[in-house]
């Protein structure tokens, strides 16, 4: 289950699809971290065991039922990934705009 930080997300740019654009790219930055020390670690501990080779790498061919659960994980890391789109999506989908929130500071000041 996707985790969701409550409140308003900080900004850092004047341009607010910037923000986004740059919460996607972090996102992605910490998957790929993750992924890479991973991926070491599986590939040293099979070279030191004598288990596959980099050809036995590069000649697997998955089976439909790996290539099904790879598809949920893929489906499952772009939510992720693009969380912050879709965080946007429904704050719009409530009305929950830049302009509303103009537009609701303005009716407080007044």
């Amino acid at each position: 289950m996707i985790r969701k930080a409550k409140g308003k997300r900080p900004t850092f740019f004047d341009d607010p699809q910037i923000d986004t654009v740059m919460g996607i790219v972090m996102a992605l930055a910490g998957e790929v971290s993750v992924l890479r020390e991973r991926l070491d670690t599986i590939e040293r501990l099979a070279a030191a065991k004598g288990l596959f080779t980099q050809h036995d790498i590069e000649a697997y061919r998955p089976d439909e039922a790996v290539m099904a659960e790879r598809e949920r994980w893929r489906t499952e890391y772009l939510e992720r990934v693009l969380r912050v789109v879709h965080q946007e999506l429904e704050e719009t989908d409530k009305g929950e705009t830049a302009e509303s929130y103009q537009a609701a500071v303005r009716a407080v000041s007044s």
